[in-house]
């Protein structure tokens, strides 16, 4: 019996959808290290043949997948084949907007990169949520409205760097350089 195809009831299953490979591969190896059979893929295109045969219950996702591509469809897509898969999504473009979205669409958390297996295994043990979590009173900076604005109109417009400039009023290199600036890898 393959420990990976679903039969094993013991075994706990994990998806990484993640155009890097190396980090993909990093992930992977760490989590079988911790009892996972792990699949990977690096984008949607293989999502729906993949959960034909492999039924995860875990699952990590990366916010900006190759060619542009939003992790958001994917996190929709996964918490629609299986509403009890816990989803964290993974992010070098952190913002409120994008965090929302997902949680909507199924995750049941969402991490800003650099994130380790640890991180990860803790958000999937907090999927339910807490009530204890302290509620801070900080004023926000013109820097951060704007940064949470930029990351709310991509995820309006599916990532969409063009379309997102146009609808910012922006020049489109000029909202390249910004997100170049604040990328967290």
């Amino acid at each position: 019996m393959s420990a990976d195809t679903g039969h094993a009831e013991d075994v706990r299953r994990l998806l990484i959808v993640e155009d890097d490979a190396a980090l993909a591969r990093t992930l992977g190896r760490s989590f079988e290290r911790r009892g996972y059979a792990v699949r990977s893929l690096e984008g949607m295109e293989d999502l729906a043949g993949t959960l034909e045969e492999y039924r995860p219950g875990y699952a990590v996702v990366d916010l900006k997948l190759k060619g542009d591509a939003s992790g958001l469809t994917c996190v929709q897509a996964l918490h629609e084949h299986d509403p009890e898969m816990l989803i964290v999504v993974l992010t070098g473009y952190a913002s409120i907007a994008t965090a929302v979205e997902a949680i909507k669409l199924g995750a049941c958390h969402y991490l800003a990169k650099p994130s380790n297996t640890d991180d990860i295994e803790a958000a999937f043990e907090r999927a339910d949520g807490s009530t204890e979590v302290a509620v801070e009173g900080r004023p926000t900076s013109i820097k951060t409205l704007e940064w949470e604005r930029i990351h709310q109109t991509l995820a309006e417009t599916g990532f969409n760097i063009s379309e997102t400039a146009r609808r910012l009023g922006m020049h489109r290199r000029t909202l390249a350089r910004k997100l170049g600036k604040r990328q967290i890898k």
